[in-house]
C-alpha cells in the first residue's frame, strides 16, 4: 500500500490567510464608518486581522 499523500496546498493556506484578514479589515471598516472614523476601523481591522488569518491558518492545517 502507498503511504496517503498530503493534501497541503500553498494557494489553499495563502487564500486561508488573506480571507481572514481582508475580512476582518472589512468589518473594521464598516464599523468605523458607522461611528464616524473609516481609518481608525481600518487600523483596528488591520491590527486584528493578521494574528486572526494567522490562527484560522494554523488550525485549517495544524494536522497535516
Amino acid at each position: 500500500m502507498e503511504p496517503e499523500r498530503s493534501t497541503f496546498s500553498l494557494a489553499g493556506a495563502g487564500s486561508v490567510l488573506i480571507g481572514f484578514t481582508a475580512a476582518c479589515i472589512v468589518v473594521g471598516a464598516l464599523i468605523g464608518w458607522a461611528i464616524g472614523k473609516v481609518g481608525y476601523g481600518l487600523a483596528f481591522g488591520s491590527v486584528v486581522g493578521i494574528p486572526v488569518g494567522v490562527a484560522a491558518t494554523v488550525i485549517k492545517y495544524r494536522n497535516m
